[in-house]
């Protein structure tokens, strides 16, 4: 018996999944999302291919049942357009997250920083809806008045799909969505004057922000859209239970760890705090976040299959493996690819060892830092990364807890589903406990070492 429907809007593809009663997602339907095209750090694509595809995807992953069950939605965070509220018809591409002309706002804005951080758990970077809507209103004057007027429209691809599939009923986001858009205080749960005035946006113009469960949204397609979320809160409902005592490392693309917080507590020493979902109740579940930037470039012009754990911690020296610099909690962007000493010797077998060192360490000390503040009983590894035998040995031999490797895949697809039929059926969490039968003493000595390494790098002041 089918329990729900899930569609992931992704940046690369996007997906649908049936789930059934047991928690097993089937049936998946995948297309490649439409192509974004990159022009000097402008990432856009076309908004209207986007959502022909999305409808296809849904329509035939539905021919595998003969009802219609709950839908819950998952989007790519930050990707954004504007559209004329009369036709329908987009009036920009489909703006990715990945773009980056919101540089300028951001660096006008830096003052202003440490109040945008505690206002919403985040740093001040382009990636979000913020900065780069700032600079298209700043550059377009006449956006503006039509916005305010309500002859045009802006938000997240989840607003612009849940707008179009209600017949222009209902202009929304959820609470997750807009958690990273830099303009809603977390802490109020709703957008901010403050942050909209450092920004130069009209409150006016923002969709309003609902619950990320229990929508009761009737669809053109006949469908109940039941919850729409952010694709990696997703994933973490999926991989994690509210258990303050369990982590969760994500290494794909780039690389997250993350835990629940506790209803008191609050992100510490530069760390993200992330909003994860908000119940029917406009109660919010909250996670703290350390990030590793883009480390699967990094990693992509060696042979990573060819290292295993011995090869691990052979020579002296120290590595950062961020090729857009540091993430949380240090945003350090004049450290990216990183070596203590030269490296023109090395074969790519002994560049990708130290690497894999980088991630592990990185890895280790961020986990290293939540246990301090609360006692954490156990990490789960999941992402395209966490399968590398390599990167699993090595974080289960830095850390002092046992470390699992999460089996299944698409949890943001099983994540939107399970919100979507309301927690109603149970996620049977696949895993595999790392072991090894011979650790590598000298990797942890190394480990400490990097520790006293990277401190001295950070005390040298930016610039």
């Amino acid at each position: 018996m089918i329990a729900a429907i899930a569609l992931d809007l992704g940046t690369t593809s996007i997906k649908a999944a049936l789930m059934d009663r047991q928690g097993a997602v089937q049936h998946i339907v995948t297309q490649p999302a439409p192509v974004i095209d990159n022009d000097n750090g402008r990432y856009e694509s076309n908004a209207l291919h986007y959502v022909t595809t999305a409808e296809q995807v849904l329509k035939e992953c539905l021919a595998q049942t003969h009802i219609n069950p709950p839908l819950g939605l998952c989007s790519q965070r930050s990707s954004f357009l504007l559209w004329d509220k009369n036709s329908g018809e987009p009036v920009t591409p489909l703006i990715s997250w990945q773009d980056d002309r919101g540089v300028s706002c951001c660096d006008r804005l830096q003052i202003s920083s440490d109040t945008i951080h505690k206002l919403t758990g985040l740093r001040l970077t382009p990636y979000y809806f913020a900065p780069k809507l700032s600079v298209l209103l700043q550059e377009n004057a006449e956006w503006r008045e039509k916005l305010i007027r309500g002859k045009w429209l802006t938000g997240t691809l989840d607003t612009f799909l849940i707008w179009r599939w209600t017949d222009k009923q209902h202009f929304i986001t959820d609470a997750s969505m807009a958690a990273r858009t830099l303009l809603m205080d977390i802490h109020q749960q709703q957008w901010s004057d403050a942050l909209c005035q450092l920004f130069d946006i009209p409150h006016s113009i923002l969709p309003q922000i609902k619950p990320s469960i229990s929508l009761n949204l009737s669809l053109n397609n006949g469908l109940m859209l039941q919850a729409s979320v952010g694709d990696q809160s997703a994933a973490l409902i999926a991989s994690l239970t509210n258990n303050q005592s369990e982590a969760l490392v994500n290494l794909g693309t780039g690389g997250f760890v993350i835990r629940s917080l506790g209803q008191e507590e609050t992100a510490f020493n530069g760390y993200l705090q992330t909003l994860v979902y908000q119940n029917e109740n406009q109660q919010a579940q909250f996670a703290i976040e350390g990030t590793l930037n883009s480390i699967s470039s990094a990693l992509a012009p060696y042979p990573t299959n060819e290292c295993c754990i011995e090869d691990l911690a052979d020579s002296n020296i120290f590595c950062l493996a961020e090729p857009s610099g540091l993430g949380s909690p240090y945003f350090r962007k004049d450290w990216g690819i990183h070596f203590s000493q030269s490296i023109a010797d090395l074969t790519p077998s002994q560049i990708v060892s130290l690497l894999f060192e980088a991630i592990i360490f990185r890895v280790a000390r961020i986990l290293e830092e939540f246990h301090r503040h609360a006692s954490l009983t156990q990490v789960y590894l999941s992402g395209g990364l966490s399968e590398l035998p390599c990167l699993q040995l090595g974080i289960a031999q830095c850390v002092t807890f046992p470390v699992y490797h999460l089996q299944q895949k698409e949890t943001s697809l099983q994540g939107a589903a399970l919100m979507a039929c309301g927690f109603r059926t149970t996620c049977h969490r696949e895993m595999q406990k790392i072991e090894s039968k011979q650790a590598n003493t000298a990797l942890m000595k190394k480990y400490q070492r990097w520790k006293v390494w990277l401190d001295d790098l950070l005390s040298i002041p930016h610039g």
